[in-house]
């Protein structure tokens, strides 16, 4: 039996973390994917040996006995190594004519790996009936993708690659940053006939340099000149899709907050609703005023003050 070396399949140090073997899985599956490399044998082969490998160093519990019998793979099947060793913790139990049988729980936990060291899950070392291949489902591919506030509130498209494979994505109106989105059946084939894994896209939204989002809501500050702030008047106050003049009462005061009901972001689930947008009121002085601005300005202010 030929000793496979699941490290360097994945391409791989044996001290590499979960994390290292988790990006050296994605970068090769995603290199061989079948869809990559239509009609190509030997990369199908290739895909299929490097989930093979993922499937093993992928788990704590079977990297551990992996890395413990990997080396005398060979000599433990030539020596006829006893499965307890194997096990440890497993149950199981000899019976007369059939070798080993695993006694210990669902039999569906056996991979791949475990039945090439012992030949039959269900009848032992001794021959007999196989059992047909256990069937798994591909791994799960993870992408991630950005949005301008306006595409998140307008709704857009994105294409994401998989190496040569292009899918075309809808984003609803409303979507949120750190929203998740499946596309089932989008990740890697399965195994033995399985169900293909899942592609999880995680959404970022950019930072707006004029508006902060808060769920569907929208705030921003809007400056205003003074003498709007104290004889009143109209404002023009420009939304996230359109201008709006809304009235300022005489004598408003700086940070004040105008509410403009359903001018907000649209809800997710139902896009016909909106958030509300927040106005805070920035009020700014004049500059540069002339000599008799600024004398008529004096004498409003002492007016003023000797009310």
């Amino acid at each position: 039996m030929e000793y496979k070396d699941y490290y360097k399949i994945i391409g791989v140090d044996k001290k590499a973390s979960a994390d290292d073997i988790k990006k050296a899985y994605r970068k090769l599956a995603i290199k061989f994917h079948p869809d990559k490399n239509p009609g190509d044998k030997k990369a199908e082969e290739k895909f299929k040996e490097i989930n093979e490998a993922n499937d093993v160093l992928s788990d704590p519990e079977k990297r551990k006995k992996y890395d413990e019998l990997g080396e005398n793979w060979q000599q433990h099947q030539r020596q006829g190594g006893n499965a307890d060793d194997f096990f440890n913790s497993r149950q199981q139990r000899s019976q007369p004519g059939t070798g080993y049988q695993y006694t210990g729980g669902d039999e569906s936990q056996f991979s791949d790996f475990f039945e090439s060291i012992f030949g039959n899950a269900t009848s032992g070392f001794g021959g007999g009936r196989r059992r047909a291949s256990r069937q798994a489902k591909g791994s799960d591919f993870q992408a991630e993708t950005e949005l301008t506030l306006e595409e998140a509130f307008h709704g857009t498209t994105r294409q994401i690659n998989l190496g040569e494979q292009k899918l075309n994505l809808k984003l609803k109106p409303g979507i949120a940053d750190g929203q998740v989105l499946k596309m089932k059946g989008k990740g890697a084939p399965g195994a033995n006939g399985g169900p293909n894994g899942d592609l999880y896209i995680t959404i970022h939204i950019a930072r707006h340099p004029h508006f902060e989002r808060k769920g569907d809501d929208l705030y921003f500050d809007q400056p205003m000149d003074v003498f709007t702030a104290i004889l009143g008047g109209k404002l023009p106050i420009r939304t996230i899709d359109r201008t709006l003049n809304i009235n300022i009462p005489a004598g408003t005061d700086s940070d004040k907050v105008f509410r403009l009901k359903e001018t907000g972001m649209p809800n997710y689930d139902t896009p016909t609703r909106h958030g509300d947008t927040y106005v805070k009121i920035i009020i700014t002085v004049p500059k540069n005023l002339s000599q008799q601005d600024k004398e008529l300005l004096g004498k409003v202010a002492d007016n003023y003050k000797n009310k």
